[in-house]
């Protein structure tokens, strides 16, 4: 069996330093077989870059409130137009709200904030289907109490959501082509991390899966998970 396509997930200028053309032309370089723009008002052509470089550039959106009815009405908004809508967490309200919200795919730093991650949201990720994300952008650029406190959070949420059998997907959350690490940094971090090879292949892998699943939904044919219009009874009407 060939191990899975991992992908990363970035942010292009301008709220990163980079732009999604020099982003996709490191990924490749780095090993991955796709990379997600977290950027939404970032301007890039997906298709281009995908035959330029040989990989799959995805178009996101990650949301950012101060609380939950904020973060609704951007959701509301934005899902009809990407393939991947992220919320970005750190706080309990805001936690909890992408946990339970069908229209989420991935919560992203949840512990970011003053915010935390138990059994109750981890059920609810099971339910609904978002994506935890594992954020080990502080074990690589954070130092001292911060990197402590951070390298902490990640254990203790892999606990609860292995515990659960929650999904997950793992990033370094770069912001610019120079923080971006190859797949094989990423693996050799988390074993550092206690995390095995696999885990952490999975997790990064799992952007990926999120991507072919939303754009199949989206295609005109789709009426409902394995459910579809076929073609050639449409010709036949």
């Amino acid at each position: 069996m060939s191990d899975p396509a991992p992908y990363e997930a970035a942010y292009a200028h301008p709220d990163g330093d980079a732009t999604a053309s020099r982003l996709a032309r490191a990924a490749r370089e780095y090993g991955y077989d796709g990379l997600v723009i977290r950027t939404r008002e970032a301007e890039f052509d997906p298709g281009a870059l995908r035959e330029r470089y040989d990989v799959d550039v995805v178009p996101a959106v990650e949301v950012v409130a101060d609380e939950p009815a904020s973060a609704s009405g951007a959701v509301g908004n934005f899902r009809p137009e990407y393939p991947l809508v992220l919320v970005r967490g750190g706080t309990d309200a805001l936690n909890r709200f992408a946990v339970e919200q069908d229209r989420v795919d991935v919560l992203a730093a949840p512990l970011s904030g003053d915010g935390g991650f138990n059994h109750v949201l981890a059920k609810a990720a099971v339910e609904h289907g978002t994506r935890i994300e594992f954020d080990l952008g502080p074990a690589l650029r954070a130092s001292g109490g911060e990197r402590v406190r951070a390298l902490k959070g990640l254990r203790k949420l892999r606990e609860i959501v292995a515990h659960y059998d929650a999904p997950y997907v793992v990033s370094a959350r770069p912001a610019s082509h120079l923080e971006l690490r190859a797949v094989r940094e990423v693996v050799a971090l988390g074993s550092e991390l206690g995390f095995d090879e696999g885990w952490i292949r999975r997790g990064l892998a799992e952007w990926g899966r999120i991507v072919a699943r939303n754009r199949e939904r989206r295609s005109a044919g789709f009426i409902s998970p394995g459910v579809r219009v076929d073609e050639c009874e449409e010709a036949d009407r």
